[in-house]
This record gives C-alpha cells, structure tokens and sequence, in this order.
C-alpha cells in the first residue's frame, strides 16, 4: 500500500507547476535552466531564500505565507515527501514558493552569483560518519558562497549535538560571523530573540514536534560567510 501511494504521489505531482524535478544526470553535465532566472520565475526582484533537505516543506510553506515579500524554494531528494508541501502550495495557490526534487550536492547548478539571500538546513543529517557531507560542513559552505549575497545568512535547526558542535567548530575555525546561537532554542534561548525571529521559529516541521515530544532540546546557530568575490 506504501508503494502504490508513493507512485500516485509521483504521478499526481507531474500535474504541479510549483515542483521542479530534473534528471539527475541533466543537472551533472549543465546548469538547471532557471539558474539565474529564478527572480523571472517569481516575477519579482524579492530576496530568495532556500530550505536544504526540506523533507515534507512545511516550513517552506509556512515561511512563504508569512513573508510574501520573500520567495522560498525547498530542495529535497525524497519526492514523495515534497509531495506533501508541493501540494499545500497548489491548493493554497501560494505564488512565493517552489520546490526542487534534487540532490543538494548539485546545488550550485541551480542558483547564480549573488542570487540567494538565505539558506535554512532544518533537522538535515547529521552524518556522523561522513563530516564532509553535513550542509554546514567547509564542504557544502564553499558551494554557497558562489551563489549567497554580500552578508547572506545561513541558519541551522537541528536536534543533533554533534551536527550543533561541528557547526560551531566550522564558524570559529573558518571565522564566518556567528549571528546568534542557543543550545535550548524553546528554554531560555527563545527570550534572547528579536519578535521577527521568534515568529519565524513558531514554524515547527514534522520531526522538530517529534523531538520536541520526546524532550529533547532543539539547538539553533545562524552566521554569515563571504561570498566568492
């Protein structure tokens, strides 16, 4: 029964024009047709602002409806899990977001210089095994900066300790500007914020109330790099 909805998940979103879905292969060999065109795609010159691994989209939605005068693109390999914030677009015909099925280690096929103001890596692996693979590592960073803008953002919510240590280790030994950082983003850390911030984070994804039942803590750390000049 999972499988056949997972195929009618697939087939329905073929009929969505708010997901776009390449071939892995066409996105190896060239650049993704809108890089650099995705302000013609909105119709507008609003700051973009992408969420990496954003799983159900949920949070790319819920950013979208709160900030109409940004626009959000989830980018996710898991289909039929964008399917679920792909098709809340659709039938809340919600203009400022979009979404990618793709793997995030191609990401600098589909965005230009200076084209992205702000990157979310919400609950992303943290890869225990593999350093190189965590969106925040040196690795991943050195991919954004050829498309983020002078003082672009990079935020991290995650429930993981070591993906939130590594992180940290990432911004002091790389000496990117730390922004702010809490290792109880609901405890204490929550009163230090700005109201904007805290309006923001009111946004919880499927996983994050998952955790948040079984008690654990949710840390948050957001800094700025330099874009390549």
């Amino acid at each position: 029964m999972a499988s056949k909805n997972k195929l009618e998940r697939f087939a329905e979103m073929e009929s969505f024009n708010n997901i776009f879905q390449p071939a892995i292969d066409s996105v190896k060999e060239a650049d993704f047709e809108l890089k650099g065109k995705w302000a013609k795609h909105f119709g507008n010159n609003h700051p973009i602002v992408l969420e990496l691994g954003c799983g159900k989209g949920e949070y790319t939605i819920g950013l979208a409806k709160r900030y109409p005068k940004k626009n959000f693109i989830g980018i996710d390999i898991k289909g039929a899990r964008i399917w679920k914030g792909a098709k809340q677009g659709e039938q809340e015909d919600i203009k400022n977001a979009c979404f990618i099925r793709t793997k995030i280690d191609f990401i600098t096929q589909f965005f230009d210089k200076n084209e992205v103001s702000e990157i979310w890596c919400t609950f992303s692996d943290p890869q225990p095994k593999k350093p190189n693979k965590r969106l925040t590592s040196k690795v991943f960073v050195e991919r954004y900066k050829r498309f983020l803008k002078k003082n672009g953002i990079i935020h991290l919510k995650t429930d993981s300790d070591l993906l939130m240590t590594s992180t940290e280790e990432e911004v002091n030994r790389n000496k990117y500007q730390e922004l702010f950082k809490t290792w109880d983003l609901y405890g204490e850390g929550v009163y230090e914020l700005n109201e904007e911030v805290r309006d923001i984070l009111e946004i919880r994804t499927f996983y994050e109330n998952i955790w948040l039942n079984e008690g654990k803590s949710i840390k948050y750390i957001k800094f700025q790099i330099e874009p390549v000049s």
